[in-house]
């Protein structure tokens, strides 16, 4: 199908009363990577879709983190869309792991080379969305009064999309620039001469610190719980191995479609215990890794994640690390994270622990205490008053489920997903919620989603979504609807591999830890090629887990 074969959107322009549609067959809320493919698989379908969005650009994680030193930490030719292989072919990427800049360049690229904008309401926010018995409908409501029918709900909100700003005594009374990395300005923002305050050491913080130091009078760091970090040793992409990559793509992307977190097939496999090599050759392993750079450190080893004593090998490898390239033995040992390696997202990072070598650079643990308070001139810690002109709130996201509950989405007799998801979230396959027909979660809770490299998980997510839907038009199907007894089981599932894992031994943002008053759940699903293929069997065989109607 060519783009001439595609239906016309609901109108052009960017959602103004005269071109906002009454009614079409699949709403998306969000303009990100998921978004943009929901849409693209859509009108391959002959289907009327409509994109919301709350930003004025497509993007959705790359539009709003704009925070210096901003970049993507899975392979730049793996983290990219595979749709369309001229799509894979005409791109070029400049560094082996791409900058902000350059991934919201190919997400505009993809938006215009596919015309997907005349289908998208840009500065168009969806505050409530209610199921609709009769005629099997939701209706969309905007946050400006802005009404919307459609048969198919589909959430492509971002696993990491709503910031958590902290509560902080005085936080607001702060008089100097203040600002999140999650919703960073999109104007530069200088930090020459200033006394900067970074609240934060999780990945945005670990990325953004090194850079603003560069240019700070001074640098203070908050820390509450030192994270691991691995170098990237980014550079610019080899075009000899991009050659080589795109000249057999659909094998290397089979190839990562079978890897555990569906990334990293290139990397050499050590399929044995850390415990079953010599002292000598564990070491050897972890620095190969290391010298690679990038999140396949913890594939060293095939029970990183499984055993307690050989995690603690790679730990004490990383500790020792920061021992060597940290200069003041106090600071190093503050900066040294005492958790499982790899039960916190481990960070990728460009000179972040060098960074502290700097004497203008200061690290100030809060772990136990906390912040006092927040001052018009600066932050306390201790009784201490630590001046400032600018802070940056690096405190991450109300991850994977708290976009979708800011919203008001009712299900089946007004049920609030609030309601629904009070002691966590519950659905079927990440996919389905019962009780909220029609309505589809793309990357959603109890998925691999954030444990995998996203755009291939979002991929397959959107395609099951779209074969899903063409079922149900091939059926006379106007409704579809997770079963609470499988949706019960799955959630089981899920946290059953998870209790079999090191995962759920530390407070990170996997079991919403960081959000304070969060019911504390493992929400994604681990094991990629395993969730992939079960999607599949419940597609051949009609849907099972699921009731479909008429």
């Amino acid at each position: 199908m060519t783009q001439a074969d595609f239906p016309p959107g609901p109108g052009p322009g960017n959602g103004t009363p005269s071109d906002w549609p009454a009614e079409v067959d699949i709403a998306i809320v969000g303009a990100g990577f998921s978004g943009m493919y929901m849409l693209y698989r859509a009108r391959a379908m002959q289907m009327r879709a409509i994109v919301l969005e709350a930003g004025d650009g497509v993007g959705g994680t790359w539009y709003w983190n704009r925070y210096p030193g901003a970049r993507v930490d899975i392979e730049s030719l793996e983290y990219s869309y595979e749709f369309s292989e001229q799509l894979q072919q005409d791109w070029q990427w400049s560094e082996r792991f791409a900058p902000q800049p350059e991934l919201l360049r190919y997400a505009n690229h993809v938006a215009d080379r596919f015309e997907l904008r005349r289908d998208i309401r840009f500065q168009c926010q969806v505050s409530s969305a209610h199921w609709q018995e009769a005629g099997h409908r939701w209706l969309v409501t905007t946050a400006d009064g802005r009404r919307l029918s459609a048969q198919y709900l589909v959430m492509a909100t971002g696993c990491l999309s709503s910031t958590n700003r902290p509560v902080i005594e005085g936080l607001d009374s702060f008089a100097g620039e203040c600002h999140h990395t999650g919703r960073w300005p999109h104007e530069p923002v200088s930090f020459a001469g200033k006394r900067v305050g970074v609240i934060g050491t999780g990945s945005s913080a670990i990325q953004a610190i090194p850079v603003i130091a560069r240019d700070a009078a001074s640098l203070t760091v908050f820390q509450r719980t030192a994270n691991y970090t691995v170098p990237a040793h980014n550079r610019p992409l080899d075009k000899a191995y991009e050659a080589r990559i795109k000249a057999e793509y659909p094998a290397f992307r089979a190839r990562n479609q079978q890897m555990h977190n569906a990334f990293g097939s290139g990397q050499p496999r050590h399929d044995q215990s850390a415990l079953a090599v010599t002292p000598e050759a564990r070491e050897a392993a972890y620095e190969a890794r290391w010298q690679i750079g990038g999140l396949g450190f913890l594939g060293a080893f095939n029970d990183l994640m499984i055993d307690e004593r050989a995690n603690a090998t790679a730990a004490e490898f990383v500790r020792n690390k920061i021992r060597r390239i940290v200069k003041d033995p106090v600071t190093a040992e503050l900066l040294c994270p005492t958790q499982p390696i790899g039960c916190k997202r481990i960070c990728v990072d460009s000179g972040y622990w060098a960074t502290f070598n700097e004497p203008h650079v200061h690290l100030v643990d809060i772990a136990g205490q906390g912040i006092e308070r927040v001052t018009p001139n600066g932050v306390v810690v201790g009784g201490q008053l630590h001046p400032l002109d600018m802070l940056v709130l690096a405190t991450g996201f109300d991850a994977m489920t708290g976009t979708l509950l800011r919203m008001d989405i009712r299900g089946v007799d007004g049920l609030p997903l609030q309601q629904k998801w009070s002691a966590g979230p519950l659905t079927y396959l990440g996919l389905g919620v019962a009780g909220f027909p029609n309505l589809f979660t793309i990357s959603g809770p109890g998925s691999p989603s954030v444990l995998t490299n996203m755009l291939v998980s979002l991929q397959q997510h959107v395609d099951w979504v779209a074969d899903c839907v063409a079922h149900l038009r091939a059926q006379g199907k106007t409704r579809i609807e997770a079963d609470p007894h499988a949706e019960r089981d799955w959630v089981r599932h899920v946290n059953a591999v998870a209790d079999k894992t090191l995962y759920p031994g530390c407070n990170s943002w996997y079991l919403g830890a960081n959000v304070p008053g969060k019911t504390r759940v493992f929400m994604p699903l681990i094991g990629y090629p395993a969730y992939r293929d079960t999607c599949a069997e419940v597609a051949q065989g009609g849907y099972t887990g699921f009731r479909l109607g008429a």
